[in-house]
């Protein structure tokens, strides 16, 4: 037997990129997949707890902006309140809303002040006198003869509509 020689020759292999060598020096172990398990557990749990936290700190912001609009309105109070402690601003609010004035004193009250007075459909009220072309002699005696003469009785019939 002869032995051979074994020659070695020395091989150029590819040049690869920088992400391909960072891959493949990546050694992936028992205690890395337990990790990445705790951390997607983690955040499986905690998540409605978050969302809970968020909701409840949103709550927090509208209600102390309730509180603060409150606490506006009361010193608002307060100074309407204290405004009733001057004889000047109660003599201006019995003038202005009881029409009270002193001997001698002349007012005038002004009736037409430009409001357009409508009725309950909005449309605007006439000022001239309207007849009506409604017979209420005979209306009346109609009512009277058909109240005497039906069969019904009272909780049955229709009341008019006034």
């Amino acid at each position: 037997m002869a032995r051979e020689r074994i020659r070695k020759i020395a091989v150029a292999l590819p040049q690869e990129a920088a992400h391909g060598q960072w891959m493949r020096s990546m050694r992936l172990s028992g205690f890395t997949f337990v990790m990445l398990f705790v951390i997607v557990l983690a955040v499986v749990v905690l998540a409605p707890s978050l969302r809970t936290l968020v909701e409840q700190q949103n709550q927090l912001v509208e209600l102390r902006q309730a509180v603060e609009d409150k606490k506006n309105s009361v010193n608002e109070l307060k100074g309407d309140i204290a405004r009733w402690d001057d004889p000047a601003y109660i003599e201006a609010q019995a003038r202005d809303r009881l029409v009270y004035v002193y001997p001698g004193d002349y007012t005038y009250l002004v009736i037409d002040d430009g409001k357009t007075v409508t009725t309950d459909d909005g449309a605007p009220i006439s000022d001239d006198i309207q007849t009506t072309k409604v017979d209420w002699v005979r209306g009346l005696l109609g009512s009277v003869v058909t109240a005497g003469t039906t069969t019904q009785t009272a909780d049955t019939l229709e009341s008019p509509k006034q």
